[in-house]
């Protein structure tokens, strides 16, 4: 029944390539606890992986290869590529082409091009190609959405995003990979995050100019970067992604004409993916203590008792894979284009060419 929709009351088969950080951590846990999926196979050539995923869902079917997925193409209803960042774009191309439907982690490629050549073929297959930027569900940005669609702001000027880290020694691995083809490095990991959030509340990019330094010893890529967005709006962007921060910045700072939020702290639901804990088992998913609240406010600091506090909304990862199971069962809208992810990369690209020549970069 590859790429269209479940019979009554039938779930969603869905196939997973990859079982490291994505897969396991993210991935796996919220199709799992999604209504309307159900997770068939787990895609990993690690044995130790293999067991972990035959350990958390003991109904999972395991293969080592995605062929063997795709051998079995019309058993399933949903690919989803949560493999390394060099993978993207061939597993992406083989799952349409093999007539699935498609998540693919983010950044769906490396180039705003490729992503654009995937988009093409899945509107020409009639497939759902959808990126999983789950930051856009995170606790903090859906507060500030919510502040800046009421006017609390006024209009915003000035945004500051910071997703910073202080890991001072290289973990290695892919991700901290110098070669170009591993698509590795900060400005492609965390600034997808950033950008494509940056994007959502304020519109396309005109200019970009970045910086991107390797700090740490034996780093082979970008580990501190910084980006500067103008966009259409007028509003100005500056994004910032470290692993070399010994005193962590505001999450969020955003600037406007009548008053200013900052929100310190990341959302929760990363962390507690990773102790373990699964959607739908807790009332208070996604939910942080009052300590950690924003404030809004004008005029004073917020670490001197300026602004007000604001209730923090409830992050919601769970809503990208159930907006995902509506778009494939009821024609429900697409969560996140290949579109969007590549209007991303294009401000990525540019980054890239700033930093590299020490340009600003119109789009």
């Amino acid at each position: 029944m590859n790429g269209t929709t479940g019979t009554t009351g039938t779930p969603l088969r869905v196939g997973l390539i990859g079982y490291g950080l994505a897969g396991s951590v993210f991935h796996a846990p919220l199709i799992a606890a999604t209504e309307g999926l159900a997770l068939d196979t787990v895609v990993t050539s690690n044995p130790e992986r293999q067991e972990q995923a035959r350990a958390e869902f003991p109904d999972v079917r395991v293969a080592a290869t995605p062929e063997e997925l795709f051998d079995r193409a019309d058993d399933l209803d949903l690919i989803v590529i949560a493999s390394p960042n060099k993978t993207h774009v061939p597993l992406a191309t083989a799952a349409l082409k093999a007539g699935l439907p498609v998540v693919v982690d983010k950044p769906i490629a490396g180039t705003a091009a490729e992503a654009r050549e995937l988009a093409a073929l899945a509107e020409e297959r009639g497939l759902l190609l959808s990126v999983f930027q789950n930051r856009r569900w995170d606790n903090d940005f859906l507060t500030l959405r919510k502040l800046i669609d009421e006017g609390e702001l006024g209009d915003v000027w000035r945004f500051e995003s910071r997703f910073e880290r202080w890991r001072p020694q290289p973990k290695g691995g892919w991700r901290e990979s110098g070669d170009p083809a591993e698509i590795g490095g900060l400005l492609y990991d965390l600034g997808s995050h950033v950008v494509d959030q940056a994007l959502v509340l304020f519109g396309p990019a005109t200019q970009v100019y970045a910086e991107a330094d390797i700090r740490r010893p034996g780093a082979e890529t970008d580990d501190d970067t910084f980006i500067a967005v103008t966009h259409a709006s007028g509003v100005r962007s500056h994004l910032y992604v470290s692993a070399t921060t010994a005193q962590l910045g505001p999450r969020f700072r955003a600037l406007g004409s009548q008053a200013g939020y900052v929100k310190y702290g990341l959302d929760p639901q990363e962390a507690a993916l990773r102790d373990g804990e699964r959607p739908g088992t807790t009332a208070d998913w996604g939910t942080e203590p009052e300590s950690l609240w924003g404030r809004v406010g004008a005029g004073e600091s917020p670490l001197t008792g300026g602004g007000s506090p604001v209730p923090t909304l409830p992050g919601d990862y769970p809503a990208y894979y159930a907006a995902v199971a509506k778009a494939l069962t009821e024609g429900g809208p697409n969560p996140v284009t290949a579109l969007e992810a590549a209007a991303a990369l294009d401000v990525l690209e540019a980054a890239r060419r700033s930093a590299r020549d020490g340009v600003t970069v119109s789009l």
